[in-house]
Formats: structure tokens, C-alpha cells, sequence
């Protein structure tokens, strides 16, 4: 006799039920039996490493950081582009040296942009004072 082909979707959807549900059923027993029934001052508390908090929340960091660290990944990633170059440099046609120094060229572009537009001047700006 051959089982109903209907069987195991039937199985499949139940399984798909009852794998989420089973979870979810599970934490709202134990929030029922192990919760305190009123938050106490212990439980409304400050959690920052034991340090309360002074002061507002919201710090306005200066746009100029942003670029600074945007800047810093572009030129990050430039060497680990440029180290396998490095290391195989003998053994290459010159076409990949003609890549490489555009590759360059592009990123001292993008380093005289940058410092003319002043992204760079804030370090400088800082040490001053």
C-alpha cells in the first residue's frame, strides 16, 4: 500500500510550523515564569560598564573624520592591491607596468583632490591647538 502523496506536504508544512513556533512558544513560557512581575531600579539601571551616563547622547563628529577614514580605506586598499605588483615585478610584461602606474596616477589624483579640497587639513588643524 503506498502512502498518500498529500502525506508528506502535510509533514513538511507541519515541520515548517512548528520549527519557528516552538522557539517563540518557549520564550514567552519562560517570560511568564521567570521574569520579575515589576522592573525594579536594579533592572531600569544604567549597563555602560557600570559608568552612568552624563549628558546628552547625540555627538555631532565633524564631516571632515568621515572623509579622513574614507580616504585612509581608499589608500588602505591601494597596497594590497600594490604588494602582489611588488612582488612579482621582475616577472611581468609591460603592460602590467603600464597598468600599475596608472593605477597610481589615478590614486595621486585622487590624494591631490582630496588635500586641495581640504579633507587632509583638519590633522593638521588639531596638532595646532
Amino acid at each position: 500500500m503506498t502512502p498518500n502523496p498529500y502525506f508528506f506536504i502535510v509533514i513538511f508544512v507541519g515541520v515548517a510550523v512548528v520549527f519557528p513556533l516552538m522557539p517563540l512558544g518557549l520564550a514567552w513560557l519562560w517570560r511568564h515564569f521567570f521574569q520579575p512581575p515589576k522592573p525594579g531600579a536594579q533592572k531600569n539601571a544604567t549597563y555602560e560598564c557600570g559608568v552612568e551616563s552624563l549628558g546628552e547622547a547625540h555627538v555631532q563628529f565633524q564631516s571632515q573624520y568621515y572623509l579622513y577614514c574614507i580616504i585612509f580605506l581608499i589608500f588602505d586598499v591601494e597596497a594590497v592591491f600594490l604588494v602582489p605588483f611588488a612582488v612579482a615585478f621582475t616577472g611581468l610584461p609591460v603592460g602590467a607596468f603600464v597598468a600599475i602606474l596608472i593605477f597610481l596616477l589615478l590614486l595621486i589624483e585622487g590624494l591631490v583632490w582630496a588635500w586641495s579640497k581640504g579633507c587632509l587639513s583638519w590633522a593638521r588643524e588639531k596638532s595646532v591647538e
